[in-house]
């Protein structure tokens, strides 16, 4: 047995034959070392230097015992990941033991939630013909959850003043608003894409809950970024249908992450549908 050790981040020096050198874990294994003989396994003798295997098995350690190669856990040029997975703590542990210091990534979309209605209470039971609003404190967790950041969620009364300012002046890469998408008295949504000089891509769908809802491309930001407004319907399930169909989608590839596909499961009952439209169970 070598006098001294092998620690951790040391450069060991190369072993001649028939020898050996006590290492600490972790350590790099010296040049011309076979395999390792674990503490709990092995006896020093110091009279005669000679290291004594104290194991159930005694014998010559066979070649790589208790030895991790180099490329044991993934070879020169293998993707660790595949584009579209999500930064995460685990995420970053990974590519630091990988030595990467800096990362390519999607930032996070930004989306400012505008929540419509002079019938909604932001606080308190419903009372004198109003109601609780249901959507402003459900749609920011599950957008950021979609890999959003809500930087703004105002309670906007009905009018189509409100509405076009806060459109107009929102810098989000994505509005998402509730309510108003109809064609009601007091829904000025349209009215409000039209003077801002939106574009619709979809203009309700053929799904209940959730017909009314409309997705619309915004003039370009500052910055020359594409913008987009998702419209909910202010019915507070027909919204969920919306944010499935055409919110979620959205901002999951804006954030570059890769489409799920369908998830197709055997249902133990029938499910009843609707006579024209997509019925969602």
């Amino acid at each position: 047995l070598r006098g001294g050790g092998v620690l951790a981040g040391g450069q060991p020096e190369p072993l001649r034959p028939g020898t050996a050198v006590a290492i600490a874990t972790g350590a790099r294994l010296p040049e011309g070392a076979d395999a390792v003989l674990r503490r709990e396994d092995g006896e020093d003798e110091a009279r005669s230097g000679l290291l004594l295997d104290r194991s159930a098995c005694p014998g010559p350690p066979a070649p790589g015992r208790d030895i991790r190669p180099r490329g044991q856990e993934c070879r020169a040029d293998d993707p660790l990941l595949p584009a579209g997975t999500s930064v995460t703590p685990t995420v970053l542990g990974l590519a630091a033991a990988a030595g990467y210091d800096r990362l390519t990534v999607h930032r996070r979309p930004r989306v400012d939630l505008l929540v419509l209605g002079d019938e909604l209470l932001a606080t308190g039971l419903p009372r004198d013909g109003r109601i609780r609003d249901a959507l402003g404190p459900l749609l920011p967790a599950w957008l950021s959850g979609q890999g959003a950041d809500v930087v703004g969620r105002p309670l906007l009364p009905d009018g189509f003043g409100p509405l076009y300012e806060a459109v107009r002046n929102s810098t989000a890469d994505v509005v998402v608003t509730t309510g108003s998408t109809a064609a009601g008295p007091v829904d000025f949504l349209h009215d409000a894409l039209r003077a801002v000089g939106a574009r619709l891509l979809v203009d309700s769908v053929a799904v209940r809950p959730g017909h009314p809802m409309l997705l619309a491309e915004l003039p370009p930001g500052a910055d020359g970024r594409a913008r987009h407004l998702v419209g909910l319907p202010g019915n507070p399930l027909a919204a969920v249908a919306g944010a499935v169909t055409l919110a979620v989608p959205l901002l999951r590839r804006l954030g570059g992450h890769v489409d799920a596909g369908p998830l197709d499961a055997v249902c133990a009952a029938a499910l009843p549908g609707h006579p024209r439209d997509t019925r969602p169970v």
